[in-house]
């Protein structure tokens, strides 16, 4: 078991040293708390959490991360990531001890997305032990929910380096001492994923069955693969009841004694506690966000408040709107579910870009609060950019379309900004336009339409004029009148265009047309009766 605070730089050295990070220069048990992950971009404006622990991706060289260092300082930084190794690494010890910022190297061939997803983890894992009278809650004498400490004490009682991983051998936390595994156990935290080709091998000598019928421990015998050896493994799976959640795989170079094999049962439950500790704590936490945002979005009284503790008061503001298209006969939990990974997947997206992002799936819509400081002239292009960037990276198959709201100066806009992002999605959503993501801005016209045939709708009107003894005429004599009409007025009065459009021999399409002004009884020389008509036609295809 850790005695350092999760959230704190020594913890982070603990749990990820000598598998992925390094400490070159700095003091880490002097480095305080850690407020959250910073990912630098030099090409863009940085907004880092306060005391961030910020990774310098593509950050070569001792004058660039010199430069880099002393630019952290201003905003408090704790510490700061690059590749390593780093050459004239010795060079930037002053400059370490000048700013107060560490310098730590992420090893070779690990991966900047796992880095940061593994550092947000931890940090959750921090959060959700905190209890409001400041005294930490334990199970079994490990901070509740803290899956690295627990996997550090299971791997002090078996001597031996363990991993906690979920129903789809995702690596949950890992031991220290990882180094003394083998090639396979490390490839598997640095990609936080047991390699494909071992999950295949247990499959076909049936060791998950086995993992999942069984009470006991699994002894999994040292696979050979292509020529790579690997230690044997021992296993158990981690239940709630009758619920399977994970398990905890053990890389032994002698096997356990009886009294540690016991040891190790026992601590399975002990990490079903925990893994349902950090669940329930987790869901809290996305409840509690949810909260929030629906409280900021309402405008209310409450809404000063709860944009306070979401860190983005005195802020100006855009709301995003994002949903899925619907799908007729698709399964209703399948949809559910596929929100809920959109809905955590934009937050992870949108905290990369602005760390005081705030995300929250309610009812079918994910709504997200993005701040947009400095000059707002711009915001709504920048908006633009950072959702069509998500949806491009989640695929076309996924069916996600975005609405942009207008932005929000103060806290009262913000009910504003959320019609107008649900008024875009709407738009988005019939498939005219032809985009995945837009701004109200971008679709105004077209939203007016869609409310102007719901007010229709709403008042039982029917089609009445020119229109209606058209669409009445076509019905009985099948005339293509009303398309006529509509390609006519699409060309601005163009016969030679308007009659290619609808595959018709000019002669022919002036005769409709003449016939479209006698049995409508319209002037087509009028442009106000053009532009009713015109209104309808657009209704009428809404």
């Amino acid at each position: 078991m850790s005695a350092h605070p999760a959230r704190s730089l020594s913890r982070v050295l603990e749990d990820f040293g000598h598998t992925l990070l390094d400490l070159l220069y700095g003091d880490a048990d002097a480095a305080g708390e850690i407020g959250g992950v910073g990912i630098h971009d030099p090409y863009d404006e940085q907004h880092y959490p306060e005391r961030a622990i910020v990774l310098g991706i593509g950050v070569q060289g001792a004058d660039e991360i010199g430069r880099l260092l002393r630019y952290l300082a201003a905003p408090g930084a704790t510490a700061l990531i690059v590749r390593g190794p780093v050459e004239d690494a010795d060079e930037l010890e002053p400059v370490v001890n000048e700013t107060g910022v560490a310098l730590l190297a992420l090893t070779r061939g690990a991966s900047w997305a796992q880095l940061a997803a593994m550092l947000r983890t931890q940090l959750a894992e921090g959060d959700v032990g905190d209890v409001r009278e400041g005294e930490e809650q334990t199970l079994g004498g490990v901070p509740a929910g803290d899956l690295f400490a627990l996997a550090n004490a299971i791997a002090t009682l078996l001597d031996a380096p363990v991993t906690i991983e979920d129903r789809r051998s995702r690596i949950l936390a890992f031991s220290g001492r990882q180094d003394e595994a083998d090639a396979p156990r490390v490839e598997s935290i640095l990609a936080r994923q047991v390699p494909e080709r071992y999950l295949r091998h247990h499959e076909e000598h049936g060791v998950f069955k086995e993992l999942y019928r069984s009470e006991g421990l699994v002894h999994v015998p040292a696979p050979t693969l292509d020529g790579e050896v690997a230690l044997p493994r021992v296993a158990v799976a981690v239940r709630a009841g009758d619920e399977f959640l994970g398990s905890v795989w053990a890389a032994l170079r002698k096997p356990l004694t009886p009294e540690r094999e016991k040891a190790f049962l026992e601590a399975a439950k002990l990490v079903a506690l925990h893994m349902l500790r950090f669940r329930a704590g987790t869901d809290a936490e996305n409840r509690l966000r949810a909260d929030l945002v629906t409280t900021a979005l309402e405008g209310g009284a409450g809404a000063v408040e709860a944009l306070g503790r979401l860190g983005l008061v005195d802020e100006p503001t855009l709301v995003l709107a994002m949903g899925l298209a619907p799908e007729r006969g698709e399964d209703h939990a399948h949809v559910t579910a596929e929100r809920q990974r959109l809905a955590a997947a934009l937050a992870v997206h949108l905290t990369a870009v602005q760390p005081r992002s705030a995300v929250a799936l309610l009812g079918d819509v994910a709504y997200a609060l993005l701040p947009v400081p400095g000059d707002t002239s711009h915001a709504r292009e920048r908006a633009l950019q950072v959702a069509s960037n998500f949806l491009a990276r989640t695929g076309e198959r996924a069916g996600a379309v975005m609405g942009i709201g207008s932005v929000a100066e103060e806290p009262a806009a913000l009910p504003r900004s959320r019609a107008n992002a649900d008024r875009a999605l709407r738009v988005l959503f019939t498939g005219r336009t032809g985009k995945r993501a837009a701004s109200i801005a971008d679709v105004y016209v077209d939203a007016l339409l869609i409310e102007m045939r719901d007010l229709a709708v709403a008042n039982r009107d029917e089609l009445s004029g020119p229109l209606a003894r058209l669409v009445a005429y076509d019905a009985k004599h099948n005339a293509h009148l009303v398309e006529t009409l509509r390609a006519w007025l699409d060309a601005f009065g163009d016969v030679i265009t308007a009659s290619a459009s609808v595959f018709v021999h000019p002669n022919t399409f002036r005769y409709r047309i003449r016939r479209v002004a006698e049995v409508g009884e319209i002037d087509l020389q009028d442009p106000a009766a053009r532009f009713a008509a015109m209104l309808q036609l657009r209704l009428l295809g809404t």
